[in-house]
């Protein structure tokens, strides 16, 4: 080996070292205060980043928490005692629910009355959790002593952006949801009238009566807001300061980094410290395990049918499953079916029942025709990312709401649980398969998601570590937050206006009358 090729190689491998080393040494510390469930999947795939460019990173979690796992390579945790399980806490709840509309039962609005309740319960549970932290004296001064750079937390609950104002720390928020709302509704200007509230079942192009029902829907939806505020109110009263409110402390976050963008959602007013990052955990498919891959190409020209209803629901109840398993066995497709419950009798030879499938590798996949999923966030934008229409079954929470937006771009069907038959499923299906439409339209929205200067990753981290690096960003915020309502609306400019308007006319007309009684006077004394 030559002198200089040793050199070559010798000084790149030193090269590579310092960098590293370097990369580790301005790396900062992030204390990160999680939601549980598909949250933390969001979350988890931020902190995997943050982690390979040298961060530290904190978690606070329960102990009976259901994703977040205590031992991790890629963080250290502060453990909180709580003793509930949110999955069985949740679980039950959801048999009901799903159970409800199958069935197309009429007590669907006490299932969501009891919805509201569970998650008011929620919010409880995580202030009872706060209230750990802050009576805790020795483990508040070891949170102080820590000098965290920045606290990242989900604002689909308020106990991050709590703790962020006590340790005086900038925050920023991975955020969907604020609460019990749509996160745009703590942020920016949201006009009823063409954004529709999440469960209207509404797009942004309402008639007079859907725009009737979606101020309805707008003030249910602000008085459940309030009944969860006013725990968090008054904690924040009790620990921080007098008169300090939940929504003013999330308004003075310095970056949303909001799980969305404009190609899903409707367009809508937003701010300057919104920064759109939908799709951010997408990345182009590694290759599939032998044995899943040779049963994808054994599919040849018709391809494949990919099927999961989600973490939270592992099957369908039993005589649903038999209608889609034979359903599926009349396709020529083959299908790959995430199914944890009874294997169905009916199951055709083109079927595989898995437990566990490589989501985004197999959606980017080729040979996959069809993605039939239940409408959570994270499965829309990986189709979207690969182009692959979607058949959406929405179970709870926001999911018709997301699947209306893809079916309204042409790029997908929906099939409600009431009416889902053996027949009706495989007409749909069918539909997707056979009308090019449904697939050149998503793969549109793909060329629309893929064409950014930045993938929304780095965007998202490039804004993390900006926030670190200047301690906050105040100057994005708008003072819109800290003006009371009359003058955010220009009520007081509108009063003052009508003042003058009324003034300058009684004025006129007085002066009119005076001057039409001296002409008066003066005929009189001729």
């Amino acid at each position: 080996m030559g002198i200089s090729t040793w050199m070559g190689s010798r000084g790149g491998l030193l090269l590579g070292v310092c960098l590293m080393f370097l990369s580790c040494g301005d790396g900062g510390k992030v204390l990160v205060l999680p939601l549980d469930g598909s949250h933390w999947i969001n979350m988890k795939v931020m902190l995997e980043e943050l982690h390979s460019r040298g961060h530290s990173i904190t978690i606070i979690r329960p102990n009976s928490s259901w994703y977040i796992k205590e031992q991790s390579p890629l963080y250290s945790t502060i453990n909180l005692p709580s003793q509930v399980d949110l999955k069985d806490f949740l679980g039950g709840f959801l048999e009901r629910q799903l159970k409800a509309q199958v069935e197309g039962a009429a007590d669907m609005t006490i299932l969501s009355q009891e919805f509201l309740s569970i998650i008011t319960q929620i919010h409880k549970m995580w202030i009872d959790d706060l209230a750990y932290i802050f009576n805790n004296k020795p483990l508040l001064k070891e949170l102080e002593e820590a000098r965290y750079d920045v606290l990242l937390t989900d604002p689909g609950i308020g106990t991050g952006v709590i703790l962020a104002k006590y340790l005086r720390l900038p925050l920023v928020l991975n955020a969907r949801w604020f609460l019990t709302m749509d996160g745009h509704f703590a942020l920016a200007p949201s006009p009823v009238s063409f954004i529709p509230m999440t469960g209207s079942g509404f797009t942004d192009r309402m008639d007079f009566f859907q725009r009737v029902r979606n101020v309805f829907y707008y003030g249910i939806a602000l008085l459940h807001q309030y009944t969860v505020t006013v725990d968090y109110n008054a904690f924040c009263e009790k620990y921080l300061l007098e008169g300090c409110d939940i929504i003013t402390l999330t308004q003075e976050a310095d970056i949303w980094l909001f799980r969305s963008d404009f190609v899903f959602d409707f367009p809508r007013p937003t701010m300057p410290n919104v920064i759109y990052i939908g799709g951010y955990s997408c990345k182009p498919p590694q290759p599939l395990p032998l044995e899943l891959e040779e049963f994808v190409q054994s599919a040849g020209e018709h391809g494949v049918i990919v099927m999961t209803l989600g973490s939270i629901v592992n099957a369908l109840p039993e005589k649903l499953a038999e209608e889609i398993a034979i359903a599926f066995s009349k396709l020529p497709q083959k299908v790959i079916w995430r199914h944890l419950g009874e294997r169905p009798s009916s199951l055709g030879n083109n079927t595989l029942i898995v437990d566990w499938m490589p989501q985004k590798d197999l959606l980017g996949h080729p040979q996959t025709k069809v993605f039939v999923a239940h409408g959570g966030t994270n499965g829309i934008q990986e189709a979207i990312y690969h182009g692959v229409p979607i058949l959406g079954i929405p179970l709870f929470f926001d999911q018709f709401d997301n699947l209306l937006r893809v079916q309204v771009r042409g790029a997908g069907s929906i099939l409600r649980l009431s009416e889902l038959t053996g027949q009706s499923f495989k007409q749909r299906l069918r539909e997707l398969l056979l009308q090019p439409h449904y697939r050149d339209n998503m793969q549109r929205l793909s060329r629309l998601h893929r064409d950014q200067p930045l993938s929304p990753m780095e965007q998202a981290l490039f804004w993390v570590e900006y926030v670190m690096r200047h301690r906050g960003a105040a100057h994005l915020r708008t003072q819109a937050y800290s003006m009371p309502w009359y003058s955010y609306y220009g009520l007081d400019v509108l009063l003052l206006l009508m003042t003058v308007v009324m003034a300058t006319m009684l004025c006129a007309a007085g002066l009119l009358r005076l001057l039409c009684g001296r002409r008066r006077n003066k005929l009189k004394l001729q």
